[in-house]
């Protein structure tokens, strides 16, 4: 494969009208989204929009059914993915299932620096390790070391994955979901890890996935809103919706969360009416009293 290079440097991840489809059926479609070397950005929307799949493809682990997306510099489908791969720092469900059930959980980060799940034979030094060893502690995980990664609760297989991620100093990082299966303080400890990666200023971009407002940390100050594409829209895609399937997930909104979290946004793509509150930096939404 040769190298697609995207022009402007400042970009680490464009995507034009990328739509995706699964055995006939249009899942995600008119998708446009521009991140900036950089910039903090939250991925938001309900369950089952499609928020994953984008995910799948930023990381290189899928390729859009049509539409462009280039990451880094590199246009997916025409660069090795694993020229580039380690330069994404990715934390996911998908990714957790990949490594053997025995892994030690210090190697399943210090892998990362070779884009690998599973240590063979790879040699690292004791820097790798130290590095390793300072992210666990910093997501309150160092007592994982010398454990196995399929003996670990949902909360800790989410830490260690985190600090995945991070191992290699990605110049990209897509972490989906990463408060899931953690209790308040669980989830607190890491939402306030990430408020400080997110208020470092560096170039790298982030993205974080979520479709809980509490979830959102400070210091993310970017958001793309999912919803579905509207109902009556006339277009080829709706043509290819099989009868009874939703519609395609799309990007209804970029740009600042205080633009984008209104109550009439946030209500609409949940379906109910919803109070938004923001304070002290941090957002949530609870229904309100349905009379």
């Amino acid at each position: 494969m040769s190298q697609i290079a995207y022009t402007d440097p400042d970009i680490a991840l464009k995507m034009t009208d990328v739509e995706f489809r699964r055995q006939g059926r249009v899942i995600l479609t008119g998708v446009n989204l521009t991140i900036r070397r950089g910039e903090r950005w939250i991925l938001f929307g309900p369950n089952g929009i499609g928020k994953s799949t984008l995910i799948q493809m930023m990381a290189t682990r899928m390729h859009p059914s049509e539409g462009t997306v280039d990451i880094l510099g590199n246009r997916l489908g025409k660069v090795d993915v694993f020229s580039y791969r380690n330069r994404i720092g990715l934390s996911s469900a998908e990714l957790a299932r990949a490594f053997p059930p025995d892994e030690d959980p210090l190697d399943a980060v210090v892998t990362a620096l070779t884009a690998t799940t599973g240590r063979w034979r790879d040699t690292y030094d004791q820097a790798d390790y130290d590095r390793a060893r300072g992210l666990l502690r910093r997501f309150g995980v160092e007592y994982l070391e010398g454990k196995q990664m399929w003996k670990l609760s949902e909360g800790e297989r989410t830490r260690v994955l985190i600090c995945r991620a991070l191992m290699a100093d990605p110049q990209l990082a897509i972490l989906d979901e990463p408060t899931t299966g953690l209790d308040l303080g669980g989830r607190e400890l890491v939402v306030r890890a990430l408020s400080e990666l997110g208020e470092e200023s560096d170039d790298r971009a982030m993205v974080l996935v979520t479709h809980r407002l509490e979830e959102i940390p400070a210091g993310f100050d970017h958001i793309a809103i999912m919803g579905r594409l509207a109902g009556n829209e006339k277009t080829a895609h709706a043509i290819r919706v099989r009868g009874g399937d939703p519609a395609p997930g799309t990007i209804i909104y970029t740009g600042d969360l205080e633009h984008g979290l209104t109550e009439e946004r946030v209500s609409s793509i949940f379906g109910l009416p919803l109070t938004v509150d923001h304070r002290d930096g941090r957002w949530q939404a609870f229904a309100r009293e349905m009379r």
